[in-house]
C-alpha cells in the first residue's frame, strides 16, 4: 500500500515566474520518496537497513534556493538529451543544429535550461505522481513541440521512473534521473565500501572532452568488467582509476532486465537497477569537490556518491552505429527504469 501526498515547497523566483513548487511524499512500508515539481527533482529516498532503520540515500539540498543554482543535476530528469553531444551539432534532414554549449566544447544534459531547470505541471496518481510539461519547438535548439511525461510509481520496494514523448518534428531525444546515492546515507564521506556490479559486456571508450571516440569495447580485462562484484575503493586504486564517468552498453530489446547491482556491506543496504534503456553510464561523483552545502549542512566531497543513469548512448545523433535516439512524429518514446531497494 502506497500513500501520496502533496505540499508546498517553495516559489519560484519572480524573474523564473514565481510559479510555485510542489513536493510528493509516497511511501510505502519500506520506502518514501519525495519529488519537487521543479526538474521532476528527487529530493529525499529512504531506505530500511538490515536492522530497518531509515536513512535519506539521495544527495540534495533542504530548500528550493538550491536546486535553483547552479548544481550538479542532484536527484532530476534531464533532457532533451541526456549526457554530451559533441561541440553541440548535430545533422536532422539536410538541416544543422547547434545547441547552447555547457561542459566544454560540448553540449550536456539538454544545454542552458534543461528540462532540470523548469516547472513541470502534476497529477496525482493512486500510487505516484504524473509530471507533463511542452518544451516548445526550438527550445535550447532542438527541433519539434515535444510533449513529456514522467511518472513515478512506488510499489513496496520498488520506484517506477516512466518516461513517454510525443513530437511535432523529428528530434533526439533521451531522458534519464540524475540520482545521486550513498547506501550509507546521504553525507556520509564516499562510497568506496560500496559493491558494485554492471552486467554490461562492453562500454564506450572517451576522447579528453568525454566524447565517445565511436569504438565500442569489450569490458573483457580491463577496468571496466563489472559484471562480478567489485569493491568500488579498491578497484579505484588497483586500476588508477580517477573514477567512472562513462556508459556501459546494455543487452539491446525493449524488456526490462537487471542491469546493475549496488550493495553496501555495512548497512546490508541493495539496490537493482532494471531498465528498458539501451545505456547507463556510471558515475562516482568525481566533480563534487565538497563546495556544495547539502541536506543537513553536509558537505558533499569527491566520490562521496554514485550515479547510475539509464539512458541512450552519449553522442549517439553523431555516431549512427550507436542505437537510435531519433523520435520521428507518430511515434512514441517509451522506456522505464526501475530501483528495487533490499537489504542482505
Amino acid at each position: 500500500m502506497t500513500t501520496v501526498r502533496r505540499e508546498a515547497f517553495g516559489r519560484m523566483p519572480p524573474e523564473e515566474g514565481g510559479g510555485e513548487v510542489e513536493k510528493f511524499v509516497l511511501q510505502s512500508d519500506s520506502v518514501r520518496v519525495e519529488i519537487l515539481s521543479y526538474g521532476c527533482i528527487i529530493t529525499t529516498l529512504e531506505t530500511q537497513d538490515r536492522d530497518g532503520h531509515f536513512s535519506d540515500v539521495v544527495l540534495g539540498f533542504d530548500t528550493l534556493e538550491g536546486y535553483t543554482r547552479k548544481h550538479p543535476f542532484f536527484g532530476a530528469v534531464v533532457g532533451r538529451v541526456a549526457n554530451r553531444i559533441a561541440q553541440g551539432r548535430f545533422s536532422l534532414d539536410g538541416k544543422e543544429y547547434q545547441l547552447f554549449i555547457n561542459n566544454g566544447p560540448n553540449s550536456l544534459h539538454g544545454g542552458a535550461k534543461g528540462f532540470d531547470k523548469v516547472l513541470w505541471s502534476s497529477q496525482v496518481l493512486p500510487n505516484g505522481v504524473r509530471f507533463f510539461r511542452l518544451s516548445p519547438d526550438g527550445e535550447e535548439g532542438y527541433p519539434g513541440d515535444l510533449k513529456v511525461w514522467v511518472t513515478y510509481t512506488l510499489s513496496g520496494r520498488e520506484l517506477a521512473i516512466n518516461y513517454q514523448a510525443q513530437t511535432s518534428k523529428t528530434t533526439p531525444i533521451s531522458l534519464t534521473n540524475h540520482s545521486y546515492f550513498n547506501l550509507a546515507g546521504q553525507g556520509s564521506r564516499d562510497v568506496y565500501d560500496h559493491e558494485i556490479s554492471i552486467e554490461a559486456d562492453s562500454y564506450l571508450p572517451v576522447d579528453d572532452t568525454k566524447i565517445p571516440t565511436g569504438e565500442v569495447a569489450a569490458v573483457q580485462g580491463t577496468a571496466f568488467d563489472l559484471r562480478r562484484p567489485v569493491e568500488l575503493g579498491k578497484h579505484l586504486q588497483k586500476f588508477h582509476l580517477d573514477g567512472f564517468d562513462h556508459n556501459f552498453c546494455l543487452h539491446q530489446g525493449q524488456d526490462r532486465r537487471l542491469v546493475a547491482r549496488v550493495f553496501h556491506p555495512p548497512t546490508g543496504r541493495t539496490m537493482e537497477v532494471h531498465t528498458t534503456q539501451p545505456g547507463v553510464q556510471f558515475y562516482t561523483g568525481n566533480n563534487l569537490d565538497g563546495s556544495l552545502k547539502g541536506k543537513g549542512a553536509a558537505t558533499y566531497p569527491k566520490h562521496s556518491a554514485l550515479c547510475l543513469e539509464t539512458q541512450n548512448w552519449p553522442d549517439a545523433v553523431n555516431k549512427p552505429h550507436f542505437p537510435n535516439v531519433l523520435l520521428h512524429p507518430g511515434e512514441e518514446y517509451n522506456h522505464t527504469t526501475w530501483l528495487v531497494f533490499s537489504t542482505a
